[in-house]
């Protein structure tokens, strides 16, 4: 294939993005895609990639110049060049440092390995892909570009360098990947309910952030710098008013005669509070209470308190399903990713890699 410039290859890479964006899950690792990706296996050993970055004529022999043999199959530097000129763009990067580059070339060439391997893997297990499901996704992308009939996308392609067969390439390329993964992770991973359970139980407070409450609350102030005996009258006075909440006094009238605090009259409202505006230990004070119950007296800076939950919003009918649905999706990626690094470094650690930079 007659190679181009990489300035031009450069401009043409909101092709490339299109390509990329056909009907795959964003978090799927594919072929082409520069950003570390749940599937780039990184905690392999990268010492044996050491890539020399220094820049080389612009000559078609260099262009074509084999840096790497993934068994007997070839990676030119041309590859790793527009890898590289793909993730700048993409990135929005106009410069970076020597050791920088040095270290993005080394991952570059790492996913250009892997993704050379499951290649081959999926032709070794006869995976195949139609031509028609080739041709849905390319007009996709004649959508996105905007390109009315197929004589001005090739148009678009020729001023860049680049040829619908070339991008029917990392299409079919793409949809192997994606088939490859779906038999060797994919179908091998499931979420149980006992697991949901596990996580919501483990993590109901964070999952029940933002939900609201509303309650009251009665203050027994004592003033600043004021000592021992005030402290112990406020708690006297403190226990008095609780004994007769347990009698089953009302709260908001008891708050009106006693509360030294403003809100007092409005019956110790505090009213609607989202989860995080309180004070924490006042916060988990309130929220150990049932809707209708009532705290024992309770010290902090400006006094004694008395406080009352009126009512709760918890994780319940559709709030509930949707909460269960993201732990399902969070616990499936998880494994997801798990599985397909484990996948990935062991058919890496089969393969043959001769690195020749």
């Amino acid at each position: 294939m007659t190679r181009r410039p990489l300035v031009r290859v450069v401009a043409v890479l909101a092709i490339g993005a299109a390509v990329q964006a056909c009907s795959i899950p964003s978090w799927v690792p594919l072929i082409g895609k520069d950003k570390t990706p749940p599937g780039v296996a990184t905690d392999a050993p990268p010492a044996r990639l050491a890539v020399n970055t220094e820049r080389l004529p612009d000559s078609q022999a260099v262009m074509d110049r084999v840096i790497c043999v993934v068994n007997n199959d070839a990676i030119t530097l041309y590859e790793l060049d527009e890898a590289e000129a793909h993730y700048l763009h993409e990135t929005k990067q106009s410069s970076m440092t020597e050791d920088a580059r040095r270290a993005l070339r080394t991952r570059l060439l790492d996913t250009i390995i892997e993704n050379r391997i499951q290649l081959q893997q999926a032709e070794r297990e006869k995976i195949t892909v139609e031509d028609s499901e080739v041709q849905d996704q390319l007009n996709d992308i004649m959508k996105k570009i905007n390109a009315q009939n197929v004589a001005q996308f090739e148009d678009a392609l020729k001023q860049q360098g680049l040829t619908i067969d070339s991008i029917k390439r990392r299409i079919r390329e793409q949809i192997l990947v994606q088939r490859l993964t779906r038999r060797k992770v994919t179908l091998r991973i499931s979420v149980t309910e006992q697991e949901i359970d596990a996580y919501f139980a483990a993590n109901r407070e964070k999952l029940e952030t933002g939900l609201t409450f509303e309650a009251r609350h009665i203050l027994f102030a004592v003033p600043p710098n004021a000592g021992d005996e005030s402290w112990e009258a406020a708690r006297r006075k403190a226990e008095q008013v609780a004994a007769q909440l347990t009698e089953g006094q009302d709260f908001a009238t008891l708050a009106r005669t006693y509360s030294d605090d403003p809100s007092g009259k409005d019956g110790g409202s505090l009213g609607t509070l989202k989860r995080g505006e309180l004070t924490p230990d006042i916060e988990q004070t309130i929220l150990r209470l049932k809707p209708g119950e009532s705290s024992p007296p309770t010290r902090s800076p400006m006094g004694y308190h008395l406080f009352h939950l009126d009512s709760q919003e918890t994780l319940s009918g559709d709030a509930l399903t949707q909460a269960r649905s993201q732990i399902r999706d969070i616990l499936y990626r998880e494994k997801y990713e798990a599985r397909l690094r484990e996948w990935i470094a062991d058919i890496k650690q089969r393969a043959i890699i001769d690195i020749r930079l």
